[in-house]
């Protein structure tokens, strides 16, 4: 009976799409706004000028990568597979970027990170799930 139901429903094969563009679109916007690379900036977030670059390049390359990584399989050849592993990989700059991000903000407990500081868990989360998932979603 629930079978018959949901069959009647359509499937819709592009939904990764929803969680891919305003996910990219933060980590391109937050990238941007730390452009052009400054020691100063770097300085006053108490670290090291080669993070701080990596942040940066990082939070920029994320968000294209992850776009151009949903793009690469629509044409053929190996660009299916290049396009996976770019999302992989933009996924994980992701976590890795997010987790830098939570570490500063020294929380008391991980707890008050999963209850206070949601939007950083949010991002994490979708970085996650394009660095397991990939272009199989």
């Amino acid at each position: 009976m629930i079978n018959n139901i949901t069959s009647k429903i359509p499937e819709f094969c592009m939904s990764h799409w929803l969680w891919r563009i305003p996910l990219a679109v933060v980590f391109l916007q937050a990238g941007l706004d730390k452009w052009p690379f400054s020691i100063e900036d770097a300085e006053s977030m108490g670290l090291p000028s080669i993070v701080w670059l990596y942040v940066v390049l990082g939070e920029i390359g994320a968000g294209a990568g992850l776009l151009v990584g949903g793009f690469l399989p629509t044409f053929r050849g190996i660009w299916k597979e290049l396009g996976d592993l770019l999302t992989r990989f933009s996924g994980i700059v992701m976590c890795s970027v997010m987790t830098g991000v939570i570490w500063m903000s020294e929380p008391e407990s991980f707890s008050d990170v999963l209850l206070y500081d949601t939007f950083h868990v949010f991002l994490w989360v979708g970085g996650l799930f394009f660095a397991l998932r990939g272009n199989r979603t």
